[in-house]
């Protein structure tokens, strides 16, 4: 098997709706900053170090309120709030150049590496708003 297939990606709604079917084998991995405790109560083990940064978190969130007090629909704030503060440059960033993140990238390439089934899980229906956890899954494969 390869990366690509033991590595994949959901939310944590879809997984409390059964949406998605997910293999008895597979180990349900929160990338998630900030858990909940109904979040806790889906997943097998959280990893705050791959969520975004509080900073960027913080960010991320105050300009996708602004954007919906302008008029956006949900999706278009959350894209809108995602380009301006640069998301995607600083997650990488983050992941690239953060010990604790750094630590749970090998973390869990090693884990891969031993044939090990993966689901990442956030809170972000990826159908409609970009997320940390998709950018997470193509630099694990990459």
């Amino acid at each position: 098997m390869t990366t690509t297939d033991l590595l994949e990606d959901t939310y944590v709604a879809a997984l409390q709706h059964d949406l998605v079917d997910i293999p008895t084998e597979a180990t349900l991995v929160g990338v998630v900053r900030r858990p909940t405790g109904w979040f806790r109560t889906t997943i097998d083990e959280n990893y705050p170090a791959l969520g975004p940064p509080p900073d960027l978190l913080d960010e991320f969130k105050q300009r996708h309120e602004d954007f919906k007090m302008q008029g956006l629909c949900d999706e278009g704030a959350h894209n809108a709030a995602w380009d301006e503060v640069e998301f995607e440059d600083r997650y990488r960033s983050h992941l690239t150049e953060t010990a604790d993140a750094q630590d749970a990238v090998a973390e869990l390439t090693d884990r891969l590496r031993n044939e090990e089934h993966l689901i990442l899980v956030c809170f972000e229906n990826t159908t409609q708003k970009r997320c940390h956890r998709t950018l997470l899954r193509e630099y694990l494969t990459d």
